[in-house]
């Protein structure tokens, strides 16, 4: 095995966090910095002449390879898992920038309370409503201590929005129902599509307070904190699971690696396949990895961070043998714990306008939402449910293939034919659904990580297994979505002329049964690597900082204790900054455990 110079900190993953990680300490501090990541290198350039719909949305060029590492995955401790062979439920990027690039730019700040989640469960329910297997646990934060990172990422990124709670002033037009913000959104939001005008004015018309979402794709042209500039976006639609070709979505590429590439003490190695992270005596002494020939490769540093995907991070810590793995039968152990995976649902209905939608010019996170369902916010004592969700539509996107083919039901027998290809000429760009929802995913005791002891990646290590399945509660918390999302497809139906159908459940992709791997919901998986008070509670404590190893930061959604309501992605980096700002300011000056 090939031993390198010692470096003074290694970064494994190139994604956001661990990117912005990496321009944190170049930046600030004279430290040498490698980020090693496994993928390509990927760059602006490389979008710009390059937006084929087959091989990205139906080939996923910008995702890891599934014949050379997956995950397995089955329900319960008494099923067999089996490894999953095509993305299906979550897709994950690789390369320089990892699924920064290719996210959507949706860019909400989680509820004030979900940082307090077990507290506020316990103050809301009596202790015969929470379900004995739920092993929520607060964040070791609150709002107060989060709020000015969010604050940090939206500049950073250029969010688009418009504030519903400014410094504590309700404002109409924001989410009302937000925590406390101390600052205004750095850019105005987006401009309004006729479906987003459509959905506001049902909101309105419901008694709902609905509002455009924040998004990272810029709706003018912003110059950050940093000094990076970027365009207004054209509205080309072509955001999810692609890379922007003209910079105006904020991702890793156009973001930090402008600032990285000016920095002598910088180094990015793509092609880096990392296996383990070496450890003695309760310190990390540096990375083993193979690079892209397939060189054994020892990369010494005083400080590792592990900043992969949230299933990377895990995976990592258990090959490493760092930290206790969790055993569900017993509750003893960290590492594994509190695995959860964003829950969707929504209702039925497709709408079919009187007129075209132009659905194909849109931004990224570009639609309007409402929050008036979000935490404990008009919880049906009937729904039999602990928390809420957040409620969106009107957002356009359609590309020339994925978009075509929707019917009414009944309109043809046939998915195929020739009454089937007029049925959908005639109603392309004309449909849409009711509101989608995205609610928490509570912790639950029987979901978690571990090693599986059958299946290995291209190297012969074990795959990461997964297990975790809905419970009643989930499948209760669809029907109460299912419910609100048609209420307002009937309004939106009323408000614009156009007509509603009610497809069956089967077609929509909503899953009211078991948790399943083939159909897509999000990629917002988190947990496994928790933070928590005290190492009996957490991997990391809340600077993510390693309980056992303190020279190791595992940075990302791992730290999540339980999933909140909207995209990760604002969280785990304003978490990256804070711990940034610890490791800088405290750990380099005086190395040791952060308390």
């Amino acid at each position: 095995m090939e031993r390198l110079k010692p470096v003074d900190v290694v970064v494994i993953g190139g994604g956001f966090t661990g990117l912005l990680m990496a321009k944190e300490l170049a930046t600030r501090t004279s430290v040498s910095v490698v980020v090693l990541e496994r993928g390509p290198d990927r760059q602006l350039l490389d979008y710009m002449d390059d937006m084929d719909e087959v091989d990205f949305s139906l080939r996923f060029r910008m995702m890891q390879n599934i014949s050379e590492e997956t995950v397995t995955h089955r329900h319960t401790t008494a099923n067999r898992a089996v490894p999953v062979r095509e993305w299906g439920h979550v897709r994950l990027g690789t390369g320089t920038g990892g699924s920064g690039e290719h996210w959507t730019g949706v860019a909400n700040r989680y509820p004030e309370d979900t940082f307090i989640i077990k507290s506020a469960l316990k103050e809301r329910f009596p202790a015969s409503r929470i379900p004995a297997d739920l092993s929520v646990q607060d964040w070791t934060l609150t709002w107060k201590d989060i709020e000015p990172f969010y604050t940090r990422v939206e500049e950073m990124m250029g969010i688009g929005g418009k504030a519903g709670n400014l410094q504590g002033r309700r404002i109409d037009g924001g989410n009302v129902f937000e925590g406390p913000r101390s600052k205004e959104y750095p850019v105005r939001p987006h401009l309004q599509s006729y479906a987003m005008t459509v959905f506001e004015k049902a909101a309105r018309e419901l008694g709902y307070h609905p509002y455009i979402n924040p998004a990272a794709t810029l709706p003018a042209d912003y110059t950050n904190p940093d000094g990076i500039s970027r365009p207004a976006c054209q509205y080309c639609s072509y955001c999810m699971l692609y890379g922007c070709m003209i910079g105006a979505k904020a991702q890793p590429t156009n973001l930090l690696l402008p600032i990285l590439k000016e920095k002598k003490t910088f180094t990015l190695r793509n092609g880096c396949w990392v296996r383990k992270i070496v450890h003695r005596d309760g310190r990390a002494e540096g990375v083993e990895y193979r690079d892209e020939n397939g060189r054994e490769i020892f990369q010494p540093a005083s400080v590792v961070v592990q900043a992969t995907f949230t299933s990377g991070n895990v995976r990592s810590l258990l090959l490493s043998k760092i930290g206790t793995p969790y055993d569900p039968a017993t509750g003893r152990g960290t590492l594994g714990k509190n695995f959860t995976h964003q829950m969707s649902g929504g209702g039925n209905a497709l709408l079919v306008y009187p007129t075209k939608l132009n659905a194909f010019m849109a931004a990224g996170g570009q639609g309007m939402a409402f929050s008036d369902f979000d935490g404990f916010n008009q919880l049906d004592p009937d729904a039999n449910i602990l928390r809420g969700g957040t409620f969106t539509g009107g957002g356009g996107g359609g590309h020339p293939i994925a978009s075509f083919g929707t019917t009414p039901p009944g309109t043809s027998a046939r998915n195929w034919g020739s009454a089937w290809k007029q049925a959908a000429i005639e109603h392309n760009d004309r449909t849409g659904g009711g509101p989608g929802f995205s609610a928490e995913h509570l912790s639950y005791r029987h979901n978690f990580l571990d090693l599986d002891p059958t299946y290995t990646d291209k190297w012969g290590d074990p795959l990461l297994r997964t297990t975790i399945d809905w419970t009643d509660h989930e499948r209760r918390m669809r029907d109460f979505s299912a419910k609100i999302s048609d209420r307002m497809a009937e309004e939106m139906a009323r408000v614009s002329g156009a007509k509603i159908h009610h497809r069956p459940a089967a077609t929509t992709g909503r899953r009211s049964g078991r948790y399943q791997t083939a159909a897509y919901a999000t990629t917002h998986l988190h947990g496994g690597a928790i933070m928590g008070d005290t190492p009996a509670d957490g991997v990391v404590n809340t600077y993510l900082q390693h309980w056992d190893v303190p020279n190791l930061f595992v940075i990302g959604a791992s730290a999540f204790p339980h999933a909140g309501p909207t995209n990760p992605t604002m969280t785990a980096l304003a978490l990256t900054f804070r711990s940034a700002d610890a490791l800088i300011e405290r750990y380099l000056k005086n190395p040791g455990k952060l308390v």
